[in-house]
């Protein structure tokens, strides 16, 4: 097979191993490119339902069937399961020699599929920075979507064009950079959905009908303005040096939702931190607002009623 060499690959056949959100999907973009899905894997009543969804008419079947079938196989498993995978496959013989093996982890380069690229496949790490809902509504939102790319220099024209051929936008990412690439996704993106929810919960507390409603247009101006100007877009009573609102904030957060105290005063002082950075908090107004976050630190430390530990969600599951 000559798709290494080629700046568009030739059509191929398609397998999905593990029918997550993401596998279904990709496939499914790549149908409309022109390539075929053959096979797919799912355990679940849930991964039979969307790989049906997605690819009607795909078999599913085993692992080893799809790597049987498929001379293109996406790996699309959690990250923590993506090695262990990779190993069996390996050493059951599963993997063919000139297999285009693709993962689609952020965490995770090409290393990662070392036991696969021994047996003779050729390894791919494709992570689109998108999140997905498992409908078939995912495969446009791909258009556009930047892709996390790492290949052997021979494959990287292959890689590079199969991520175009998806609609996407390849951004090519050193092996050693994926752990940290990974990271600032989740912290932007997993970390957002968390500080949204506890929005529009506090918002509810306080007698907001519809708290969507209400964040839509503030978090959009925000995002758009933190894209285009980063650090200088900072607002509000952090950036202000208001140490006394952000004494009142803290105090009413302890009274009706303790749970976030701990989030609340870690972000506002790694806000205060870039601001002072930046020049937009002043330093004589710092002083005083450190302080009252120092104190709730401390408050919290000795075990009193912001005690206890910041949410850390894990973006786990299927893919």
């Amino acid at each position: 097979m000559n798709a290494p060499q080629q700046t568009r690959p030739a059509r191929l056949t398609v397998g999905v191993v593990g029918a997550g959100r993401v596998g279904p999907t990709l496939a499914a973009s790549l149908q409309l490119a022109g390539h075929r899905p053959v096979a797919v894997s799912g355990v679940s009543d849930a991964s039979v339902r969307r790989a049906a969804a997605l690819l009607p008419g795909v078999p599913v079947v085993t692992p080893a069937q799809v790597l049987q079938s498929a001379e293109l196989v996406l790996l699309t498993v959690p990250d923590d399961a993506l090695p262990g995978l990779v190993q069996g496959l390996a050493e059951t013989g599963a993997v063919r020699p000139g297999q285009l093996l693709v993962h689609t982890s952020g965490r995770y380069g090409t290393a990662v599929l070392a036991p696969a690229t021994r047996a003779g496949a050729l390894p791919l790490a494709l992570h689109p920075a998108m999140t997905f809902t498992g409908t078939p509504v995912d495969v446009q939102r791909l258009a556009g979507c930047s892709f996390g790319v790492t290949a052997p220099d021979e494959l990287r024209l292959a890689a590079e064009a199969l991520v175009i051929e998806m609609g996407g936008e390849p951004e090519w990412i050193a092996e050693e950079s994926r752990p940290l690439y990974h990271a600032a996704l989740a912290l932007g993106a997993n970390y957002l959905v968390t500080l949204v929810a506890q929005a529009m919960e506090l918002l509810r507390t306080a007698g907001v009908a519809h708290p969507d409603r209400m964040l839509g247009p503030l978090l959009g101006a925000a995002l758009d303005n933190a894209l285009r100007s980063g650090d200088a877009a900072l607002t509000g009573p952090v950036a202000r040096g208001d140490a006394g609102t952000v004494a009142a904030h803290i105090a009413e957060l302890r009274r009706h939702s303790p749970q976030t105290v701990a989030g609340y005063v870690a972000m506002a002082r790694t806000t205060a931190d870039r601001a002072l950075a930046h020049g937009l908090l002043k330093p004589e107004l710092a002083e005083d607002l450190l302080g009252v976050l120092a104190d709730e630190s401390a408050d919290g430390r000795r075990g009193g009623p912001s005690g206890g530990s910041a949410n850390d969600p894990h973006d786990g599951g299927e893919r």
